[in-house]
């Protein structure tokens, strides 16, 4: 079982994540909404598509862009459709 966690709260866990380039991708369902806000930030990746963001919100705290998914990606990385990833000091446990 692989876990999320940021400022000691756990954000997404779940044993059906995909690993890509390095990054554990959790499946939509998996993650605690109450701690996400959509975010206007759109970036592109070469292969993947173009991804959207959440900020996470815990106790207060912000971690702006935080979390990342693809709603819409390329055919080769149609495996992580909606699935998210996170960085900027969130903890994957596995």
């Amino acid at each position: 079982m692989s876990k999320a966690v940021w400022n000691g709260v756990t954000l997404a866990e779940s044993d059906q994540c995909q690993v890509v380039e390095g990054n554990y991708y959790f499946p939509h369902e998996s993650i605690n909404s109450a701690y996400f806000q959509e975010s206007n930030t759109h970036t592109n990746c070469p292969w993947k598509g173009e991804a959207s963001y959440y900020t996470l919100v815990v106790e207060g705290q912000k971690n702006q862009d935080a979390a990342w998914y693809y709603p819409n990606p390329k055919e080769k990385a149609q495996h992580i459709k909606n699935y998210v990833a996170f960085w900027k000091g969130v903890k994957v446990e596995s």
